[in-house]
């Protein structure tokens, strides 16, 4: 139960320090959708997404104005839709039949259009993930992922070529489209945030889970603490997540009763915006950084990932997705000032994400850049997560005939990103080897 003092220290972080709940999000299980008539298959998935969420939107709505608590975006992540469709094929219908449920029930975005091939991928899988860059420019508010690595696997060096060329022939038909995909190690079953949410094959039926965020508000907490040891800045980012949590599974709590689904997860990512003040690289900079990117920021970051999972555990019994700090630079105002001032490179970015969630996330490349350097991008990234036993991915974006220092505009919370300069040397002869990179040895731990 809340005390007086918590509400109202709840109300001065919304009012005042961008605190709110990222998303909620409806985990469906279309596994029953499967049908040998591609046809009958859509209209299926229509149907039940339909069905089960065309309450989603307006409970969120209804709970924002009751409690007072921004709810920014209602979110469905579905099954890996190259499952449904590898009987029957034709995977853009599936795309499509997707879109116009999401545009039904009125939700911001819907997550599924995804594949899951980290040790290899059977004829309909390719032929999936070929149909990726048609999916994405014939569609609004479809998000992709493949995830094509896992510890427990290894990397499937094939996949990451392929997805390579996929993000070019995306980025050429609609960059857009390169805003909604994802390429994951180790993807979670029960992420919220777009666009890698998927609902896994592990899960129920239907579920609610949901992401929050208060970049804002650990800034506004630091400020409080300015000049003391680090020790002290650990325990008030703790303290801080905890008290974000407690509301994100009110909120989580109150929907599931509502929408009698069950409760799954809350996600404490904090998730950054282009509004200022909303910046993880701002909470880097107030612990004592001329500018993220400089030399102690993955320092920094590491002791902010850690105490936010600390104070989140704390709050909640069932903390999962991610849970961390994302770093994306189009969604960031205070990224996407360092990488404008030339404190933060391509590489920097990279190193930040060993001890970070997920990875290299929104950002923007010429786009002359081959199909191999974007594999080769993907390859070290996730290597990264199969080796730490983390999630990792890439959401990379080639803007055609941008040059280095162009800004290029996605629009809403996706913001904006400085064309960042990529290393020139060429990585095309180890890309072309294929095959697979096999699992470390940490991996076997039976």
């Amino acid at each position: 139960m809340l005390n007086p003092f918590e509400i109202t220290e709840t109300l001065n972080m919304i009012r005042g320090e961008h605190l709110d709940v990222r998303t909620i999000t409806m985990g469906i299980s279309l596994l029953d959708c499967v049908d040998s008539d591609y046809k009958r298959a859509c209209e299926k998935v229509y149907d039940k997404i339909t069905r089960l969420a065309g309450s989603l939107v307006k409970t969120g709505e209804d709970i924002e104005k009751e409690m007072g608590i921004p709810i920014v975006n209602k979110r469905i992540s579905v099954t890996p839709i190259s499952l449904i469709c590898a009987s029957c094929g034709h995977a853009v219908d599936f795309a499509k039949a997707l879109d116009a449920a999401a545009q039904t029930v009125g939700v911001n975005f819907i997550g599924g259009y995804s594949a899951l091939v980290a040790k290899g991928y059977t004829d309909s899988e390719r032929d999936f993930i070929d149909s990726i860059p048609e999916a994405l420019s014939t569609t609004s508010l479809v998000c992709s992922s493949v995830n094509v690595a896992t510890t427990r696997a290894g990397i499937n060096m094939d996949a990451v070529a392929h997805m390579g060329r996929i993000i070019k022939e995306t980025s050429r038909r609609a960059m857009i489209g390169c805003a909604k995909l994802v390429v994951f190690a180790n993807a979670v079953e029960d992420n919220p945030f777009m666009a890698g949410a998927f609902h896994g094959v592990g899960e129920g039926e239907c579920v609610i889970n949901v992401g929050v965020s208060g970049p804002g508000v650990v800034k506004c907490a630091l400020e409080k603490v300015k000049g003391e040891n680090l020790g002290v800045v650990a325990e008030t980012i703790k303290k801080t997540a905890f008290k974000i949590t407690r509301m994100g599974q009110l909120v989580a709590t109150e929907a599931s009763k509502r929408l009698n689904v069950p409760f799954g997860i809350v996600d404490l990512s904090l998730a950054p915006t282009p509004a200022k003040g909303d910046s993880v690289a701002y909470i880097l900079e107030e612990m004592g950084l001329e500018s993220c990117g400089g030399p102690g920021t993955t320092a920094t970051l590491a002791l902010l990932n850690d105490a936010v999972k600390k104070g989140g555990v704390m709050a909640s019994s069932y903390v999962g997705g991610l849970s961390g700090a994302f770093i994306p630079v189009s969604e960031d105002a205070g990224m996407i000032q360092a990488a404008k001032s030339g404190f933060l490179s391509l590489e920097k970015l990279e190193a930040m994400t060993c001890v970070c969630s997920v990875g290299l996330d929104m950002i923007a490349v010429p786009g002359t850049v081959s199909a191999e350097t974007v594999s080769g991008i993907i390859a070290d990234e996730i290597a990264i997560g199969v080796t730490n036993n983390k999630t990792t991915a890439v959401r990379i974006i080639p803007v055609e005939g941008a040059n280095v220092g162009d800004v290029a505009e996605f629009g809403g919370l996706l913001g904006a990103a400085p064309v960042m300069a990529v290393n020139p040397a060429s990585c095309a002869e180890f890309i072309r080897r294929g095959g697979r990179i096999p699992a470390p040895l940490q991996s076997l731990k039976n």
